[in-house]
């Protein structure tokens, strides 16, 4: 089984939900192969992302989750990882971890768990400890 869980970053540390405050970020693991990226401020984005795999192709369903505009997240992750960290991030870079949009599109990373990992280390986000350990979570 894979790892399931919901991080949620605000005022510079890892906070319970009901602490967050803006800018905030919500991460949202869901069995090692999507996670849920939610931030605020977006700016011009919608303010909700994937990693690994869109919930709409991950589960073969267009009503599974909404179309992301990718390159309008990663300008609004990067505008967010500015205001919270302070950390100047190109949007390719973010662009580059999202999730794509094509069934036929793998991603990267095997665990989305390390995706995740990649994306806070570009954003300055200090990694939560749940998600620092070496061992695959299949073997958790």
């Amino acid at each position: 089984m894979g790892l399931f869980g919901t991080f949620t970053y605000s005022d510079g540390a890892w906070a319970t939900p009901d602490a967050r405050r803006e800018p905030y970020l919500v991460i949202d693991v869901h069995d090692s192969d999507i996670a849920t990226v939610d931030y605020r401020p977006a700016g011009d984005a919608d303010g909700r992302c994937h990693l690994g795999f869109q919930p709409r192709v991950y589960f073969e369903d267009p009503t599974a989750s909404a179309p992301v505009d990718n390159d309008a997240e990663a300008r609004g992750l990067a505008r967010w990882a500015l205001l919270a960290t302070g950390q100047e991030v190109d949007p390719r870079d973010v662009a580059a971890l999202l999730a794509p949009d094509d069934e036929d599109d793998e991603p990267e990373d095997l665990f989305v768990e390390e995706t995740v990992r990649r994306l806070l280390e570009l954003t300055g986000v200090p990694v939560p400890e749940e998600l620092t350990g070496e061992a695959s979570p299949l073997e958790e």
